[in-house]
């Protein structure tokens, strides 16, 4: 799906990682990894991790943040993911072209992100109760399908 960014930025997990790739190829999106991972990409670690479908995924690696945030203006307009959103999923316009911005499975995105990125911070919306957040993988497979779901909407309507 051109038009549709999603980005870790310092996992922990290759699983999830490897999840949200397989869900990008799925969607047609883009996955971007802003260093430090927690984990290797040499191919050898790839594959014990499952990721056979690795070398299929349209990926970038990032060096640092701030290598990456040079570039998101030039990519569409950025949503980062916290429980501390303000906006829910729900109500956000995700036509391209679209950044979605995940935090690590430990941590989530890094304070200063989401001071600086206050207005911009999404959350997915969740039943009161015991769970502070989701995974990584699912909390972006939700929003890439999402996306994939208002695109799917604007076609229908258009050809009306």
């Amino acid at each position: 799906m051109a038009g549709l960014e999603v980005v870790l930025v310092t996992p922990d997990i290759p699983w999830n990682a490897g999840n949200l790739g397989r869900t990008c190829l799925a969607a047609g999106a883009r996955l971007h990894l802003v260093r430090p991972l927690g984990f290797s990409l040499e191919e050898r670690h790839v594959r014990r991790a499952g990721l056979d479908y690795w070398q299929h995924v349209d990926k970038q690696v990032w060096p640092s943040w701030d290598e990456f945030e040079k570039e998101l203006p030039g990519l569409g307009r950025s949503y980062f993911f916290s429980a501390e959103g303000e906006k829910d999923l729900w109500q956000l316009d995700l036509r391209p072209p679209t950044v979605l911005i995940f935090g690590r499975e430990s941590h989530g995105l890094p304070a200063e992100l989401r001071e600086k990125y206050r207005e911009s911070l999404v959350k997915i919306p969740m039943e009161p109760g015991p769970v502070r957040s989701l995974n990584v993988s699912t909390a972006a497979a939700i929003a890439v399908f999402e996306a994939r779901r208002q695109r799917s909407m604007v076609g229908r309507s258009e050809s009306r």
